[in-house]
């Protein structure tokens, strides 16, 4: 994509790795600032490397914890004294998820529910009141396939990402004349870490059920992120943008 975003700065939480750091990358390839937030330091430093000094800062984050969310964005503002661009991309679909609703345990709904839904709540309280200031911002959560449709056996994960699209439109509905826009992506099965911790099988059925034939790269992600946030999609706000392989064709 041509617009250049140079002097701007973006926010990337679970940066680390897969979706986050593909979009990393295509914020600075652009010409963003970017702090990278991620649990994971190691993982976290070497997308700052692949970025290079001066353009990328890491911020350690759990981000379903809001002191260190509002020290992500606290940390963006004291480097780079803005903030223009927010990707709420962290997430887990661990294998434990792939179970009854009446096996579940509550331990772990809390997990999935904090990492995945309460995360992006906490980022977007602390993003917002910046890009308001500022009168400007755009701000993409990532949602998933299974945010609009159900994924079959994981009932936690279909719930979780139900509630990111929820909340995603209700919060562009809440700031749609204030200059921020915040729109959600819902990708199908994407070629990450986590996806390639799963059982090949598991990864070679997900690319056969797919219309297309396969699995999305993180790249194609990014570059659908990197839309919503341009100027080209400066009327789309609320918009919960499938990213699904002809999915929903069928």
């Amino acid at each position: 994509m041509a617009e250049s975003m140079a002097g701007k700065a973006a926010i990337v939480t679970g940066a680390g790795m897969g979706i986050g750091r593909a979009v990393a990358l295509a914020f600075a390839q652009a010409g963003a600032n970017v702090v990278v937030a991620d649990v994971d330091a190691k993982a976290g430093a070497e997308t700052v490397d692949l970025i290079g000094a001066g353009r990328a800062m890491f911020v350690a984050c759990d981000v379903s914890k809001e002191g260190d969310v509002k020290a992500v964005v606290e940390a963006t503002l004291a480097s780079f004294g803005r903030l223009d661009y927010a990707c709420n991309n962290a997430g887990i679909h661990p294998q434990d998820m792939s179970t009854s609703l009446t096996e579940t345990s509550e331990a772990l709904w809390y997990r999935i529910m904090d990492v995945n839904l309460k995360s992006v709540f906490l980022c977007m309280k602390h993003e917002l009141p910046t890009m308001l200031k500022q009168g400007a911002g755009v701000i993409v959560n990532t949602a998933s396939l299974a945010g609009l449709l159900c994924e079959p056996g994981f009932p936690l994960y279909t719930t979780c990402k139900h509630g990111v699209v929820g909340l995603t439109k209700a919060a562009a509905f809440e700031y749609i004349r204030t200059g921020v826009r915040i729109n959600a992506i819902c990708p199908a099965p994407v070629d990450t870490p986590m996806l390639r911790a799963a059982p090949k099988e598991v990864f070679d059925g997900l690319a056969k059920m797919l219309p297309i034939g396969r699995v999305a790269t993180a790249q194609e992600v990014a570059g659908a992120v990197m839309y919503l946030c341009s100027d080209l999609a400066s009327y789309m706000t609320g918009t919960c943008l499938p990213i699904d392989g002809g999915a929903m064709l069928v």
